[in-house]
């Protein structure tokens, strides 16, 4: 099995989201996955055009000369696509939306009717990945993805695929304190759940109910979080105030 990660922080290799990635990772691998993380900050991706040229006048690939060229073909021979990213006010970054935006030459042109009475464009592939999200959020609370799991919801539903794996975690910041003697044993847990659910997902090609029950569990509770947060703000914005 091919797992290959589309990581879409802005902070690339130092954000939260990636330390969720990195345990997931090892369980997939544990399970016998080939898995490669690619960080899309890092890659020259320019805009979709809105031209339709990938439909008309090059079909089933962008005009636009860039990084796509290499990472449209790794899309489509994974087994599962993982998009990892943080939200950012409320939905995905914009790093990611232009990824997706450019995913666009997968599909064919013309309309169709799906199962549900709705329509979308037809596939041009046979098989596209199943689609896994993994994102994390600064604040608490699991309502904080409603947009996000929306947006790729219907994202597997316009690749006439499956959404298999939605994982996330509020409380991003904490991620911040794996030295604290008291957050360490907390965090080495919930790491300890993401290796189960990355070799679950290998293994089943979805995650259990008890899985994701422990996946969604708040790490510490939402008041002490948002006490030593804005704390912290507080702390950062004395020390970058401009006299």
């Amino acid at each position: 099995m091919k797992i290959t990660v589309f990581s879409g922080s802005h902070k690339g290799r130092e954000g939260n989201t990636l330390i969720m990635v990195d345990e997931f990772l090892k369980g997939a691998e544990e399970a016998g996955a080939e898995t490669e993380n690619i960080f899309l900050i890092e890659k020259k991706i320019g805009y979709c055009k809105g031209k339709f040229e990938c439909w008309l006048k090059t079909p089933g690939s962008c005009t636009i000369r860039d990084d796509m060229d290499d990472l449209l073909p790794k899309f489509v021979a994974s087994d599962i696509a993982v998009f990892a990213c943080p939200v950012y006010f409320d939905n995905i970054p914009a790093v990611m939306k232009n990824f997706t935006d450019r995913l666009a030459p997968v599909l064919l042109p013309h309309f169709e009717e799906d199962e549900m009475g709705e329509y979308r464009h037809a596939k041009r592939y046979e098989k596209l990945p199943k689609i896994a999200v993994i994102s994390n959020a600064g604040l608490p609370g699991q309502t904080n993805f409603e947009v996000e799991s929306l947006f790729f919801k219907r994202l597997a539903r316009t690749f006439h695929t499956e959404l298999v794996a939605e994982i996330y975690r509020g409380e991003g910041e904490i991620f911040r304190g794996k030295n604290n003697i008291m957050l360490k044993p907390l965090l080495g847990k919930y790491k300890k759940t993401l290796r189960c659910a990355g070799r679950e997902l290998v293994e089943n090609q979805t995650l259990s109910e008890k899985t994701t029950r422990e996946l969604e569990k708040s790490i510490v509770p939402a008041s002490l979080y948002i006490k030593f947060g804005n704390e912290e703000w507080d702390r950062l914005c004395e020390e970058n105030k401009v006299d």
